[in-house]
C-alpha cells in the first residue's frame, strides 16, 4: 500500500506538515516496494479547494492511506468517496523518517 505522509519539506528528515491541504508536499512511502515519492503539492497555494485538490492528487498516485495532523471537512469526504484511509498524527515532534519506521514496525 502506498501512503502519503504530509511534509514541511522534501527530505526525510523534514518534520510532518500538520496541514493537509496547504502542505509543502507530500512524501509517499511504498509498504511493498519499501521506496519513497517525494510530491510537490501544488494546491497549498489555491485559494479554495486545497484540500480536494491535493486528496486528487495523492490519489492519483495510488495512495491508499494519508497521514496528517488534520484534515477538512471537504478533503475528508473527497477521501471518504475515493476510499482513502485517513490515520491522525499526535502532536509529538518526529521526522517523516520516523513516521515511515513507525508504519514500517506495524506492517
Amino acid at each position: 500500500m502506498k501512503v502519503a505522509i504530509t511534509s514541511s519539506g522534501k527530505e526525510l528528515t523534514s518534520l510532518p506538515d500538520k496541514r493537509f491541504g496547504r502542505c509543502n508536499c507530500f512524501v509517499i512511502y511504498d509498504t511493498e516496494s519499501d521506496s519513497v515519492e517525494v510530491v510537490d503539492n501544488p494546491s497549498r497555494d489555491y485559494n479554495e479547494g486545497a484540500g480536494p485538490a491535493a486528496m486528487q492528487l495523492i490519489a492519483s498516485k495510488g495512495s491508499g492511506k494519508i497521514i496528517t495532523r488534520h484534515l477538512g471537512g471537504k478533503a475528508a469526504l473527497v477521501a471518504k468517496q475515493l476510499g482513502i484511509e485517513m490515520t491522525p498524527l499526535d502532536d509529538r515532534q518526529r521526522s517523516v523518517e520516523e513516521v515511515i519506521q513507525m508504519i514500517k514496525q506495524n506492517s
